[in-house]
């Protein structure tokens, strides 16, 4: 009988999955997961991720009723170990974009090809491979709304989801518990993400059905709203292919085709976009797509980062976003973007210190989507926001969270401040104040930035590079 393996990464899940339908179909398979900790040191997950990475781990295994085969180590060699261990005649996997993952995937497929092992590679985790989506020209998109309206929207339509397949599996006693890599805290910082998420594909798809339910009508203005139903938190369940896009894409199109479908699928087409710049533009994990920002003259303050990141910053919109994140590993896309505006623009400094703390705090963190949207926000990245939209978090606060709930369920200790300076309390007056309990510098912090002031001196900052270097965004 041909024995095949399937090499799980970012496709935790049995339900249309390419590679793992083709691998059931060869023969008897070897599910396998290698928690790869000698490549792409620089990009491996953060914790909250790792936290996530566990969970849905053991419902994969629950699903493949424990047949799971789990390793630690360089990938490329447990494969190899395994190829010859068990006379394998094929592997199958799906693709990754991260630039990590691409190069260790050639250096897989040659280690294989050269020993005359099959090799199957599909694309289980985009709407549309980024390799088979170009201009005319053959160059890749830098904006997004060609991208995908011509790109993606003018192609063939993505593929219907697959069945889940029947299949005999093979089981190595070599492989180790899941416990034992280690993926889980220490401290117990992560006792509220329990409350807020169900890692695996079972979860994957009560979101999705809760989302159609009561999410996506509205969704066209609701998503802006922190306080709202109207986003679909998909984002943890796509990142690690707990779900397909396919598998949304369908489900949300089959409902209707109103505005709301439409805007929620082009958010989805965010997300290839960002898969599209990361794999043409690997660079851009660790370089400013656009080079003129790269004698931009950043302020790192360490004191001012760490009040962002602890939510400290006097700013109630910006300290509610970052709270959230502490808390349960995900932030509303209206106030990751004011939050960021305001790590970038009003304190200047650099996105590479947001990128890598969303990184590691968010359950999302999603290499292409964490890039490009930095790099989005700070003006040097591709079909980037103009510098000098910088979002004031005053008015961000008070138009998307109107009547305080968001801001109230995540900053407590000025919950009885009125609407009226809630968004603002270093202008509450000192009897305003008195009544709600607020001490400001005690209770809450006063404004690390003066938001008037910080915008002119990002304006100016942004002056000094404005001539300089070529664009290539």
């Amino acid at each position: 009988m041909k024995k095949t393996i399937h090499w799980f990464r970012q496709d935790l899940r049995v339900a249309d999955n390419p590679a793992w339908v083709s691998a059931c179909e060869s023969g008897a398979v070897f599910p396998v997961y290698i928690h790869d900790t000698e490549n792409g040191r620089d990009e491996q997950l953060g914790a909250a991720s790792e936290w996530w990475l566990h969970h849905s781990l053991e419902s994969l295994n629950k699903s493949l009723g424990g047949a799971l085969n789990i390793y630690a180590g360089d990938s490329a060699e447990i494969i190899h170990q395994l190829v010859r261990k068990y006379d394998i005649s094929g592997v199958t996997w799906n693709g990754c974009y991260e630039p990590w993952r691409v190069e260790l995937d050639r250096a897989v497929t040659d280690l294989l090809e050269k020993e005359g092992i099959e090799v199957a590679v599909f694309n289980g985790s985009l709407l549309w491979a980024p390799e088979e989506v170009s201009k005319q020209d053959g160059t890749p998109y830098k904006v997004f709304t060609p991208f995908f309206k011509r790109g993606c929207l003018g192609a063939m339509p993505p593929r219907r989801p697959l069945p889940e397949p029947k299949g005999r599996y093979g089981r190595d006693p070599e492989s180790v518990e899941l416990k034992e890599l280690d993926l889980l805290p220490k401290q117990g910082w992560d006792a509220a993400f329990y409350d807020h998420w169900k890692p695996g594909e079972t979860g994957a798809f009560q979101r999705l059905e809760s989302f159609l339910a009561l999410g996506l009508k509205g969704y066209k203005e609701g998503r802006d709203f922190p306080a709202r139903k109207n986003v679909s938190r998909l984002s943890p369940h796509l990142h690690f292919g707990e779900i397909s896009p396919n598998q949304i894409w369908y489900a949300v199109r089959n409902r209707t085709a109103d505005d709301d479908v439409g805007h929620f699928c082009s958010e989805l087409g965010w997300r290839e976009f960002s898969n599209h710049l990361l794999f043409h533009f690997p660079y851009i994990t660790k370089r400013n797509l656009n080079p003129k920002f790269d004698v931009f003259p950043w302020d790192p303050d360490e004191k001012k980062l760490q009040a962002w990141q602890q939510g400290k910053t006097g700013i109630p919109i910006v300290d509610a976003g970052m709270r959230e994140l502490w808390q349960t590993g995900y932030m509303h896309n209206r106030v990751r973007m004011v939050a960021a505006s305001f790590l970038v623009k009003n304190l200047l400094i650099h996105w590479k210190e947001g990128e890598r703390w969303f990184r590691d705090t968010l359950v999302d963190a999603d290499l292409a989507n964490n890039t490009a949207s930095w790099q989005w926000v700070a003006g040097s990245g591709a079909d980037a926001a103009p510098y000098f939209r910088i979002f004031n978090a005053v008015t961000q606060g008070r138009k998307f969270d109107s009547d305080g709930a968001y801001i109230r369920s995540y900053i407590p200790e000025i919950s009885r401040l009125p609407d009226k300076y809630l968004f603002s309390p270093w202008e509450a007056p000192e009897n305003i104040l008195r009544e709600a309990g607020v001490v400001m510098g005690s209770d809450y912090p006063l404004p690390i930035a003066d938001l008037k002031k910080s915008r002119a001196d990002a304006l100016a900052a942004y002056a000094t590079i404005k001539e300089g270097g070529t664009s290539s965004a």
